[in-house]
């Protein structure tokens, strides 16, 4: 039976994960930040997985946990989820989202040299590119804190490939949304408001630019991905997406229609909320993981707004009919 280690467990990508592993026979071993409130996303599984309370900017912590499972796969997804050029989070991105993943190489590289590592990265690498679609080959240009974070944490990876003979990956993952996702994220907030306008909860959604654009994916097929790359002979880096883009009006469209309502009577457009958007759109050019890995998304744009937005129905649905004495 094969041991994995999945950090941030509780998050959207790594219970989506930690079940697709689980149907592979694997034994899985899983780090939350604390006491975290995200246990639910892990609550169907719980019983048949060992979870470790741990922050994996503790060098020290990690150590301990790669000496004590000695894992088969290490995949390290749990970072800042912070995107915004703030400059009091700075410090915390960079622990977050570097410095842990040189941590984990480092554990592997003294401790467990047999284990292989996937190191989640970011389409927000890319940055302030002059060239679409993004594939393995094209130059890195990241213009925030996390984008940087995770370039360098690319970077390390490659190093410790070619220095150290680990078998160590970087998946740079374009958006990818699900019916886990956290509020605060968009195609999410959308589909939560939707719900929440169609029961009355509330009567307005307020939004920045509509027509930006992203290419947005189902989590649940990425993780296959993340999966693939720790079953090749060599390890190599890839980008994950699925080369399709679309706006944040086509999100509009789907979840308000699914809920029988016109979102041009609730939406309401603010500058406040508008984001610097490049010349030059970010979207994935998926051939190599396709040609190499045979992988490619499964689930469709539309299908997974549907699912989102059939969720919230759901959630709100039910908080509806709660009494309040």
């Amino acid at each position: 039976m094969k041991k994995a280690l999945i950090t941030g467990i509780t998050g959207q990508d790594g219970s989506y994960l930690a079940e697709f592993l689980l149907k592979k026979g694997y034994e899985i071993h899983g780090t939350t930040y604390g006491k975290s409130d995200n246990i639910w996303r892990i609550e169907n599984i719980k019983e048949k997985i060992k979870v470790y309370e741990c922050d994996v900017r503790d060098e020290n912590k990690i150590i301990e946990l790669v000496k004590e499972i000695i894992p088969d796969e290490i995949y390290h997804l749990a970072s800042s989820v912070e995107t915004r050029i703030i400059f009091e989070e700075e410090q915390n991105i960079l622990k977050a989202s570097f410095e842990s993943a040189h941590f984990f190489l480092r554990a592997i590289k003294l401790y467990s040299n047999k284990s292989k590592f996937f190191l989640a990265g970011s389409s927000l690498m890319f940055g302030d590119v002059q060239e679409s679609p993004q594939n393995e080959n094209t130059p890195f240009s990241p213009n925030s804190p996390y984008g940087i974070a995770k370039t360098a944490g690319f970077y390390f990876v490659k190093m410790y490939r070619e220095a150290y003979g680990i078998f160590a990956c970087s998946g740079i993952l374009h958006n990818h949304e699900s019916p886990r996702r956290d509020f605060h994220f968009l195609p999410r907030k959308i589909t939560r408001a939707a719900a929440k306008i169609k029961f009355g909860k509330e009567n307005k959604l307020v939004l920045g630019n509509i027509e930006a654009r992203r290419d947005w994916g189902f989590a649940g097929d990425y993780v296959e991905a993340m999966w693939l790359m720790l079953q090749q002979d060599k390890p190599d880096d890839y980008v994950i997406g699925t080369g399709k883009i679309h706006s944040v009006k086509d999100i509009l469209d789907i979840a308000f229609r699914e809920v029988g309502l016109d979102w041009q009577k609730y939406v309401v457009i603010s500058e406040e909320f508008f984001r610097k958007e490049g010349n030059v759109p970010i979207v994935s050019d998926i051939s190599k993981i396709k040609n190499k890995l045979g992988w490619q998304p499964k689930t469709s744009f539309e299908e997974l707004i549907k699912m989102m937005i059939q969720e919230d129905i759901r959630i709100v649905g039910e908080e509806s009919k709660k009494v309040v004495i």
